[in-house]
């Protein structure tokens, strides 16, 4: 995928403001507006984490005592999440020792009530300047196109992690747009300027992928130097790292603890200054059981996890993307296509087992088959396949969003069944039911 989007432009900061005081929460939203920060307001930890990936706000101002989840439960789970979010936490003189514990666990600074408002604007303004606000577009994401709340809240935690230079693991099928999700990550980093180098595992022998990586000694001169080197200031990316051979998993596990490079047949260590992101569409925890990949570097990679979801997680996007496959076309051939609205409603609700690149080439080798400007369906169904369309029945969608939504309210609360439940609006009875009936043991989300 190529750029979309065109009106990339400077836009006002983001502050999600979380009080269950709905008087405090009004006053702190009217005088963040009034400086013209864009505000969303909400009275829960549990709203929060909702808004977060839909409104991807730069900066969460919330109140420490809250029920159900405090600040502190939400400053560590956006800390999980959303690596790189600033929070900052509002608290009464009697829970300061909380609050000064909190900023040593990672929140930004604390404030205690009432604020005054121009500590209040000051605070604000440290922690959009450390996050690395000011002067901050949308151009780092420009080639991604959706309107995915799904997606767009992995682009929220991207852009979190960006601001850091912790390793990041993207998993997700083949197809899905990994690459391009780091090359977004790459320019939206302080390491922008620097150079963005592909290095796919599965290419070559196991000697050329070594000294690719980490150079080779040469008889008689300086060794010569690998990517981890080249790439000095810049970000280093291995495509499909589960292909790694197990010898160099060791290698690469090594460097990554000592942040050191030893050349292919050589003695001697180097330094280097490359950040390291990877992608796979396998399971690395099953192949660790397998043991097929090793797990110090599974945990020196995965320092940040980002899962693109599938094209068929987020179908609103594909009459987007069929729309920004045609232009690309119109613009390489002067011919502009389109399709018939029966042959998009069949791609929206087709199966796309290779996402977003099969549905790439099948726009592009249906725009070339059709002997006319309007693309009919029974084009798109013969490049697709005879029985590829079909979404799930109703009950299957339902049975999937209760699942996942039992899920993450169990993630919120550690597996607390009797908060969840409130949460959930349920009674414990029927919460347990409904854990049942999906296979979900509160245990398996509770922590060590």
């Amino acid at each position: 995928m190529q750029a979309l989007r065109k009106d990339s432009q400077k836009r006002r900061a983001k502050i999600l403001a979380v009080d269950d005081d709905p008087g405090l929460l009004r006053l702190l939203t009217i005088r963040l507006r009034s400086e013209n920060y864009e505000v969303e307001a909400v009275q829960s930890a549990a709203d929060a984490l909702a808004a977060v990936g839909r409104f991807r706000p730069d900066l969460v101002i919330t109140d420490l005592r809250m029920d159900q989840m405090d600040g502190i439960g939400l400053l560590k789970e956006l800390q999980v999440r959303y690596p790189g979010l600033k929070v900052i936490l509002l608290t009464a003189h009697g829970t300061i020792p909380d609050a000064v514990r909190a900023t040593q666990s990672g929140a930004f600074s604390f404030m205690t009530k009432p604020v005054e408002k121009q500590e209040l604007l000051e605070q604000v303004h440290k922690a959009l300047k450390i996050s690395g606000f000011p002067g901050v577009d949308e151009e780092w994401r420009d080639e991604i196109v959706t309107r995915s709340p799904l997606m767009e809240q992995k682009l929220s935690q991207a852009n979190m992690a960006a601001s850091t230079d912790a390793r990041i693991l993207i998993t997700g099928d083949a197809g899905v747009g990994k690459k391009l999700l780091a090359r977004a990550i790459h320019r939206a980093s302080t390491r922008a300027e620097g150079p963005f180098i592909v290095l796919s595992c599965v290419e070559g022998a196991d000697s050329d992928l070594e000294a690719d990586l980490f150079g080779a000694a040469r008889d008689g001169s300086e060794p010569q130097r690998g990517l981890l080197q080249a790439a000095a200031g810049g970000t280093v990316l291995l495509e499909e790292i589960s292909d790694l051979t197990l010898p160099l998993q060791a290698k690469l596990a090594r460097a990554l603890q000592e942040n050191l490079v030893r050349p292919a047949g050589s003695d001697h260590t180097a330094p280097f200054n490359a950040r390291l992101m990877a992608t796979t569409k396998r399971d690395l925890a099953a192949l660790m059981a397998q043991g097929r990949f090793r797990e110090d570097l599974y945990y020196r990679l995965n320092v940040v996890h980002i899962d693109v979801p599938a094209l068929s997680r987020r179908r609103e996007d594909i009459p987007l993307l069929v729309a920004h496959f045609l232009e690309q076309i119109a613009q390489e051939s002067g011919l502009r296509k389109a399709y018939a609205p029966e042959a998009v409603e069949f791609l929206a609700t087709a199966e796309w087992p290779g996402n977003v690149r099969q549905l790439q080439s099948v726009v592009r080798q249906n725009a070339t088959i059709s002997q006319t400007l309007v693309i009919s369906a029974e084009i798109a169904e013969l490049a697709v396949g005879a029985g590829a369309a079909g979404l799930p029945s109703f009950d299957d969608a339902r049975d999937e969003f209760t699942r996942n939504y039992l899920v993450q309210i169990l993630q919120i609360t550690g597996g607390n069944v009797s908060q969840a439940a409130r949460l959930a609006k349920r009674n414990r009875t029927d919460f347990y039911k409904l854990l049942s009936r999906h296979q979900l043991s509160p245990d398996d989300f509770k922590g060590p």
